[in-house]
């Protein structure tokens, strides 16, 4: 057996018990075992970590542990310069477009909200949504560690929030998001992208009051849904301003 001692950094400790966070610790494996398998025994999912040091020296997800390894394991760095070492994708994690599984459907409309393209379907299966991200390049949003750790996927991430709103704040903070929101850009329903429209083409889809009180509206491109900034826009502008924080105006079209 090969003895190996682990250290995970930021918030892959999330996946960690509580007596192996932010420490290093020791495991025993085969010598065959590569580096990508016991990074997931240990509980965390490879589509997490874009960084592995082995005795001070980056490897892939290919590299087999050997005796007295010392494997620092890290998550998706943003403002540290890395070029010189293995990165474990070909291409960045935080691609800001999305692919979301069937228990996350009202964050998939707040991201929509702040204009990321954000697939989702209630009867995605788990081959569909592995299918969409490795084709369309699309990071994965779960909460099913398990599918986090299918061989084929190469960008995912866990959500860790169970409330829709902490979990909209939680994805743009940990793949900072916050500089590429282009709010309102998008329909909420069906993910298509609005354009500003005139009152005559859109008004025999408005109800009486929406006629007679407003003057501005943005259809979407693909169900052709109208918005209009109605009695909802206000709260709407509140939580993109609170999650964006002070990254930007935030006030642009509709409701």
């Amino acid at each position: 057996m090969a003895s190996v001692t682990f250290r995970f950094y930021r918030e892959l400790n999330d996946f960690l018990p509580r007596h192996r966070r932010q420490r290093a610790f020791v495991r025993e494996y085969v010598p065959t075992d590569s580096v990508k398998d016991a990074i997931e025994n240990v509980g965390v999912p490879h589509t997490e970590v874009d960084l592995v040091l082995v005795n001070g020296k980056s490897v892939d997800f290919a590299y087999r542990l050997r005796d007295g390894d010392r494997v620092s394991v890290y998550p998706v760095f943003e403002a540290l310069d890395i070029s010189d070492v293995t990165r474990l994708r070909p291409r960045p994690l935080r691609v800001t477009r999305f692919v979301l599984d069937c228990h996350l459907g009202r964050l998939a409309g707040y991201l929509r909200m702040l204009g990321f393209d954000s697939l989702f379907r209630g009867d995605y299966h788990d081959d569909t949504l592995l299918r969409i991200s490795v084709e369309q390049r699309r990071i994965l949003l779960t909460r099913d560690l398990e599918l986090l750790k299918r061989k084929q996927l190469r960008r995912g991430y866990y959500v860790r929030a169970t409330r829709p709103r902490q979990q909209l704040a939680e994805v743009v903070q940990r793949l900072q998001l916050e500089r590429k929101a282009l709010p309102f850009s998008r329909c909420i329903a069906c993910n298509g992208l609005l354009a500003e429209v005139s009152k005559g083409a859109v008004e025999p889809l408005l109800p009486e009051n929406t006629r007679r009180y407003f003057h501005e509206f943005f259809q979407c491109g693909d169900c052709r849904r109208v918005y209009w900034k109605g009695s909802h826009f206000e709260r709407m502008q509140l939580l993109v301003q609170e999650v964006l924080q002070h990254t930007g105006d935030s006030s642009e079209p509709p409701a």
